[in-house]
């Protein structure tokens, strides 16, 4: 199984809005005979990669999958099937598949005999297709909060300058941060104080197609304050405005695509109106990169999922805090993290760390379910390889 997950983080960033799947299909001596991964959506699942490989030996084998096969017809035929035909008696995978329209495999298979085992390395797996099993489970896109500070957590120097408190190498990997993920947010404070562009530089990924990704700009913006000349409306990149919907903005309208949305009671825009509206257009990996204000607000609202701190080894003792309110009053309600990898970027470190789930709070990492504290390398690679995405779309 962790020569399956491995596979399938091979795929992190390239499959939305598909999850990412790999798979390892034994003999029946037990020996590998064919290995794969889904690597676009479109392309091929990771078991019929892997049982094309293997061809006739596949036949009273085993295939081991990170995610339950799936059970319907979309870009391609069901996995289900395919494992049928190839004639495998055992199937074991990691996680079982929470979409409607895919789920069923298992119970699909196993009313046709074949032997079956789930959970295997659950926990392991739910980590590296996080992304997707957000987007799947909880009806949104998963969203990771980027932020760089000094240690002592100050985004801003007391005059408000900013650039650079992190170096070169620290920069450099927020662009292979923004490369994988579909969607990059910000507020309309940050294009008012940086003019930021948001978009990938210096970092070129490739896909199936090997194509630039352009990551859809989202600019949470309630009154509408986006200069006509601001960097994020070039043609870089698409972009979205959102403002509130009593909000005039008719020349941003010519200029830009913009959603009208509730005003949000700590931000200028509903934020899980702004999420939905994002799960329609098929977003399922967020990065979000506002300032202190908007980073409050979405993690008050229970929105953040992940969070990727850099921080620079130098103290300033007074400006502008990394995060702003955040609806903690006391102790008690502070937001607790998984540490899930720690690592040196040139003279930075990097920090990536789960919020916990509100039920899950005073629990040891070890009981909780979902991405339990771990440095490996199927995380790591969301940053230095590759993310992933609800519906399988196929």
């Amino acid at each position: 199984m962790r020569g399956a997950i491995a596979l399938a983080a091979r795929a992190l960033g390239e499959t939305s809005p598909n999850p990412v799947v790999g798979c390892v299909v034994l003999d029946a001596a037990g020996r590998t005979v064919g290995e794969g991964f889904h690597a676009f959506a479109g392309g091929p699942h990771a078991e019929v990669v892997a049982l094309e490989q293997a061809g006739d030996l596949a036949r009273g084998g085993t295939a081991v999958v990170t995610l339950e096969p799936c059970d319907h017809h979309g870009r391609t035929g069901p996995c289900s099937q395919a494992l049928l035909d190839a004639g495998v008696r055992r199937v074991v995978y990691a996680v079982a598949d929470p979409s409607d329209n895919a789920s069923g495999g298992a119970r699909r298979l196993a009313d046709a005999g074949v032997e079956i085992e789930s959970g295997v390395l659950s926990a392991e797996a739910e980590r590296g297709n996080a992304e997707w099993l957000t987007y799947a489970r909880r009806g949104r896109p998963h969203v990771t909060w980027k932020f760089a500070a000094t240690l002592d957590g100050r985004s801003a120097a007391a005059d408000g300058t900013s650039q650079w408190i992190t170096g070169t190498a620290a920069r450099d990997d927020v662009h292979r941060l923004r490369a994988r993920c579909d969607a990059i947010i910000a507020g309309s404070g940050t294009v008012l104080a940086d003019d930021p562009r948001l978009t990938v530089r210096g970092f070129i990924p490739h896909d199936h197609l090997n194509t630039h990704r352009r990551p859809l700009r989202v600019i949470a913006d309630g009154r509408a304050r986006t200069p006509l000349g601001s960097r994020v409306l070039d043609d870089e990149a698409p972009t979205l405005i959102a403002i509130s919907e009593d909000t005039a903005a008719a020349v941003l309208e010519v200029t830009t695509a913009v959603v009208r949305l509730p005003r949000g009671r700590r931000a200028g825009v509903d934020l899980t109106a702004l999420l939905a509206e994002l799960t329609e257009r098929e977003i399922v990996s967020v990065l979000l990169e506002g300032g202190p204000t908007l980073a409050g607000a979405f993690l008050a609202e229970g929105l953040v999922d992940r969070v990727v701190a850099y921080l620079a080894p130098t103290l300033l003792g007074g400006g502008a805090a990394a995060l702003g309110d955040a609806g903690v009053a006391t102790l008690a309600q502070a937001y607790d993290l998984d540490i899930e990898d720690v690592t040196t970027i040139g003279p930075d470190l990097r920090i990536i760390a789960a919020v916990r789930d509100r039920a899950n709070r005073g629990k040891a990492a070890g009981e909780r379910p979902l991405r339990a504290g771990r440095e490996d390398a199927d995380l790591a690679a969301f940053i230095g390889a590759r993310p992933a995405p609800s519906r399988r779309e196929n």
